[in-house]
């Protein structure tokens, strides 16, 4: 099944190497395909993560990564890998070298990354399912900006085996659909059994998150979660991190944490190798360098207190409501300041399901000028099967 002229056109396919594989003659996902962003190993291929110097500078895997050869397993169809920014160190899905993947809502803007051409080749109709990794948001956002479903699940729920890593505290193997039943199928072949008890019956509007976001992007998610009103009764409204410095605080941890994670595992190889990154990337990973060399203060301890603040308020059966991102997607020719604004909204409501290692799906809630926006379900630690479940039962309240 060679790419059509159509699904290249997309952007989406990383233009080296052929990545088809036949997935088993029989199995749960027989009849479906497939795409995974080009930080998952397929033997025999080198592993390109966005960069021409690093797919340069490595060998082939001598095997594929756990979480694709799941798939394969069960049946699906692997018909390509997918772009990503370099190195998976962004949220934009603007790569230097490799070009933009075509938003499938929106197409004069940004498409969300760093798994944005998985995002953009199941929002077009070319593949059923995609691989992509989840760290800072990399599934979340651009399954929101594509109009998409997408789940980040519990850290450490899904092998991570051959797949590069970014910062392992924070990385997850995360996946896209069209809709919430072929999420799920995805989940039932990837994910473990939930914990035991776990049971999704109450549900909290974060008040703080919505805060944050645009008031026509906070409107249609609430019109969407009234729509769902029987599926999702809101038990209460809360301010989340109100008794813990705020979202603020909590972004602005995340991202001492997450770039010296960054830095630990890729600046040998950036300072052996000098690579050439785009503009954003190499400030970014200038950023990543400088925060590294910083005394290191009682981030670990603030990640730890929010992690056992989210355990207590959801147990095993509660169940946050939070928009996906506070914004639509900026214009393909927005500026540095606005994208800079754009991420750090973004990334104040991604980081409540990082800090926590929570799981987090998902689900489209409508346009707003035009654009995609979504709402998010944040369950408790090791509730992803039950999340999958409850995203289904949303999508079909919302129709």
């Amino acid at each position: 099944m060679s790419l059509s002229a159509a699904a290249r056109a997309t952007g989406a396919f990383c233009p080296h190497g052929d990545f088809e594989i036949a997935g088993a003659a029989d199995g749960p996902l027989k009849g479906l395909t497939f795409a995974a962003k080009d930080i998952f190993d397929i033997a025999g291929r080198v592993t390109g993560c966005g960069n021409p110097d690093w797919l340069a500078s490595h060998g082939p895997a001598v095997a594929n990564a756990p979480a694709v050869q799941a798939l394969l397993d069960a049946g699906a169809h692997m018909i390509g890998k997918t772009i990503t920014d370099e190195l998976a160190f962004s949220l934009n899905g603007q790569n230097f070298h490799y070009g933009t993947p075509r938003n499938a809502v929106t197409p004069d803007r940004i498409p969300g990354g760093s798994s944005c051409g998985s995002a953009s080749a199941v929002g077009h109709g070319i593949v059923d399912l995609a691989l992509g990794s989840d760290t800072g948001g990399s599934v979340r956002i651009p399954a929101c900006l594509n109009g998409i479903f997408g789940i980040r699940p519990t850290h450490g729920a899904v092998d991570l085996s051959g797949v590069m890593p970014l910062a392992p505290s924070f990385d997850t193997v995360g996946w896209f659909a069209r809709d919430a039943r072929t999420l799920g199928r995805a989940g039932a072949v990837l994910l473990p059994a939930d914990r035991d008890g776990i049971s999704l019956a109450r549900f909290y509007l974060a008040g703080d998150a919505f805060a944050l976001a645009d008031p026509g992007v906070a409107e249609q998610v609430q019109a969407a979660l009234s729509r769902a009103g029987r599926t999702l009764p809101i038990s209460a409204e809360l301010d989340l991190a109100g008794e813990l410095s705020g979202l603020g605080e909590w972004l602005r941890r995340f991202r001492r944490l997450q770039p010296r994670e960054i830095w630990a595992i890729h600046g040998a190889w950036i300072e052996s190798t000098n690579p050439k990154f785009g503009l954003e990337i190499a400030d970014r990973f200038a950023l990543a360098k400088s925060v590294s060399a910083m005394p290191e203060s009682d981030d670990e301890d603030f990640r730890a207190t929010v992690a056992a603040h989210l355990d207590r308020l959801l147990a095993l059966d509660g169940v946050l409501l939070v928009p996906t991102a506070g914004t639509i997607a900026p214009r393909l020719d927005a500026g540095k300041q606005e994208l800079a604004e754009f991420r750090d909204r973004t990334l104040s409501l991604t980081s409540i399901a990082g800090l926590g290692r929570l799981p987090q799906v998902q689900i489209p809630a409508g346009v707003v000028a035009n654009a995609a926006v979504g709402l998010s379900l944040v369950g408790p630690r090791g509730s992803d099967r039950a999340l999958l479940h409850l995203a289904e039962r949303v999508a079909e309240a919302l129709g």
